[in-house]
């Protein structure tokens, strides 16, 4: 998933889930062939837990990488869930993963962080032996600071009850870190202020620590305009943007080091253009898109009884927007189906809607958009489209509203994986009970065909299907409305200009 800013720099949007905890990231590309990486790690109240992310990079030069500190639905300064410092593991995989697919190398990547973000860019700096580090406002006191200002956050990272020996335990982490002289020669460069509250306990009697680090920089800022902790961060961005560009052209301000050059706009983006593709936030046929049941395609609706019904085999919510703004959002029940209301009456015409389904680990389904026309007067009954001369069950009492009475059906042709080399698919197959078998893709109802008193069936869409994947859900129903789990077929049209005169039918995937 990837949206582009006025700026016109894009953001690509993904979750690495190869360690014990799913990390969720926005990754914009350098400017101009930079060759340096930023991380960015968020504060407490960083719009979507991603920090920096209000336009202040733009003028960067550098590939950007923020990092949302949000799991299981809480903060955790990166570190830790119930004193687990896997999650920790899972934010550093995801860092040298990136690098990894840039081609740099840890001299390469400045760390960057405020208050929150600032305490996890100066331990992930110094324990993994980044080159460079900015560290805005930090505290080093990381369990007594939760404890006190931020209780729910201290009971997640800390444990149910927040023993006194994880306080200090956690209060050591980076303390310790600093003391142990682990990486002396970062260039480092803190920020504080004398006016930020947290100033005397969190960071002063800390700086001492620094004293044989070989280019440890500390910025005191003092001005009768910073109010508070906050203050201190915002009265310093335009001199915070110049060190960063600095660093970002391999020229940290130091004595005696110069370096110029630093970009390679012809390099092979291949490995990085790999990974961010792997790991999007939006997967293709492995998380297929939710199914939505009603208001049927083109239906009419009354316009205060517009319910979308559905079902959303392995995501736990699903999300609606239209014309790009947010309407909301429903859990997802343990047997897939889900329903949802606007709580409003809708506006008068046609409303395409967008949804989408989302995993537990944050990976998100490609969108769907389902039409219909909001009216006044009298709600009219879906309908499934039929063959001649039958009556379709309505929606609701396919999927939504009765109870699964039948198996699922036997589906024969096409076969499972099968690479079909004509444009028209032949479905075929058994379902023993059932009346009718019908067929979804992406959300959209195809058809329906009729059971044989022998349980056989067999379907033609009769027009020739898109060339690619296609992924087909097929369920039947019985005479009273009784429906049948799922049976999912996966086949891949492989010939279909050869035999498509007309526009391509289905194209659920494409």
């Amino acid at each position: 998933m990837s949206k582009a800013p006025a700026n016109g720099r894009h953001l690509l949007v993904g979750v690495e889930a190869s360690g014990t905890f799913p990390v969720e990231y926005r990754f914009a590309h350098a400017k101009s062939g930079n060759r340096h990486l930023v991380v960015v790690f968020a504060n407490f109240s960083a719009p979507d837990d991603y920090g920096w992310s209000n336009g202040v990079f733009d003028n960067v030069r550098a590939n950007i990488l923020w990092i949302r500190d949000r799991f299981h639905g809480m903060n955790s300064y990166y570190l830790c869930k119930e004193m687990d410092f896997g999650l920790e593991e899972s934010v550093a995989a995801l860092i040298f993963n990136v690098m990894k697919a840039l081609s740099l190398t840890p001299d390469d990547v400045t760390l960057w962080g405020g208050s929150k973000g600032g305490s996890a860019a100066l331990y992930f700096g110094l324990r993994y032996g980044f080159r460079n580090i900015v560290s805005i406002v930090p505290q080093f006191l990381i369990g007594t600071y939760v404890r006190k200002v931020h209780p729910r956050v201290a009971a997640f990272m800390l444990g149910e009850g927040v023993p006194e020996e994880n306080v200090r335990a956690v209060d050591a982490i980076l303390p310790d870190l600093v003391r142990s002289e682990a990486h002396r020669t970062a260039n480092i460069y803190l920020l504080s202020s004398p006016q930020d509250e947290q100033y005397p306990e969190q960071v002063e009697p800390f700086l001492g620590l620094f004293q044989r680090y070989e280019n440890f920089n500390f910025i005191y800022s003092e001005s009768p305009f910073i109010t508070d902790h906050t203050q201190v961060t915002r009265r310093n961005v335009p001199a915070l943007m110049g060190i960063l560009n600095l660093l970002a052209d391999g020229l940290p301000p130091r004595l005696g080091h110069v370096r110029n050059g630093y970009e390679e706009p012809d390099r092979d983006p291949s490995a990085i253009t790999s990974y961010l593709t792997a790991t999007s936030v939006v997967r293709g046929e492995e998380f297929p898109p939710p199914v939505v049941t009603a208001p049927a395609p083109q239906e009419e609706v009354r316009r205060d009884a517009v319910r979308f019904t559905g079902y959303a085999r392995g995501a736990v919510r699903v999300v609606v927007w239209e014309h790009g703004k947010y309407l909301g959002q429903t859990d997802v029940a343990a047997d897939g189906s889900w329903s949802w209301e606007l709580g409003r009456a809708w506006s008068r015409g046609k409303h395409p809607v967008k949804l989408y389904g989302v995993a537990p680990e944050g990976f998100q389904t490609a969108r769907i958009e389902v039409n219909f026309t909001a009216v006044d007067g009298a709600d009219t009954a879906a309908t499934v489209p039929a063959g001649p001369g039958t009556q379709p069950p309505s929606l609701d009492s396919v999927l939504s509203g009765a109870e699964e009475s039948l198996s699922a059906p036997v589906v024969l042709e096409p076969m499972a994986h099968e690479q079909v080399m004509d444009p028209r698919v032949v479905f075929a197959g058994s379902a023993t009970g059932a009346a009718q078998v019908g067929f979804w893709e992406s959300g959209v109802l195809l058809g329906r065909a009729e059971v044989a008193p022998n349980g056989s069936w067999s379907w033609d869409s009769g027009r020739p299907w898109s060339e690619g994947m296609h992924v087909v859900d097929v369920f039947t129903v019985d005479a009273s409305g009784g429906k049948s789990p799922v049976t999912r077929v996966l086949f891949t049209v492989m010939n279909a200009s050869a035999g498509a005169a007309t526009t391509p039918y289905y194209g659920g995937n494409h």
